[in-house]
């Protein structure tokens, strides 16, 4: 039986993938850069927003890159709320988890005051065990630190751990850890690339993540 259900955010939890190309795009525009078309965004993020704006502005150097990233900040942390939406489901998982009384956590690459006030924002109700994010003195996903650190925060075998997530990074970051892995395919990715990092299970809805709480494997 699983005790503890660790789910990425972007992309799994919450389609933010409008407010984070509209802020990289603000980002570009006050430094003078060519912004994308928000689609493009979809292939740029998931290893955290220092690697987004390098592949937004793979010509921008490590000062520029510094800026951008203020200019990032300046915008996401006012409008990361704007157009971001739970998808179809993910709300009525939550609660049927919590009322299962199996524990939920957050393990992201966006930066860890982003996640909380996000997080805090769309589940006011859930009571999530932990809500980590990138912080400077934690390696990034796929590197399973983060994992680490929501089982430090609460301690659960690993048997007893599902991780899910929409992207190779967090099936990559779920092999790390020793933890079960669950691809969901509504996210950023598409399902052949779940498949090719070898995803222990694929879901397309959310409620199909019920199903694995008992699964002995």
């Amino acid at each position: 039986m699983k005790k503890l259900v660790i789910f990425d955010l972007d992309g799994t939890l919450l389609n933010t993938i409008s407010d984070l190309g509209s802020s990289c795009n603000y980002a570009l525009r006050k430094m003078g850069f060519p912004e994308h078309p928000l689609s493009a965004y979809n292939y740029m993020v998931g290893n955290g927003v220092r690697r987004l704006l390098e592949r937004a502005q793979p010509d921008a150097d490590a000062k520029m890159i510094d800026e951008l990233l203020l200019h990032f900040k300046e915008h996401y942390d006012e409008h990361c709320t704007d157009t971001t939406v739970p998808y179809p489901g993910i709300l009525e998982l939550l609660a049927e988890l919590t009322e299962r009384g199996i524990g939920v956590a957050v393990a992201s690459n966006k930066y860890e005051s982003a996640v909380e006030k996000i997080i805090t924002h769309f589940f006011p109700d859930i009571p999530f065990k932990a809500m980590l994010g990138q912080v400077p003195d934690r390696p990034a996903k796929p590197d399973p630190s983060v994992v680490f650190a929501v089982l430090n925060i609460s301690p659960t075998p690993k048997r007893e751990v599902l991780y899910c997530g929409d992207s190779a990074v967090d099936i990559e970051t779920a092999k790390r850890a020793c933890v079960e892995s669950i691809g969901v395919t509504w996210g950023f990715r598409p399902v052949s690339e779940l498949r090719k990092a070898y995803a222990d299970h694929l879901v397309s809805s959310a409620n199909e993540i019920l199903k694995y709480l008992d699964d002995p494997f």
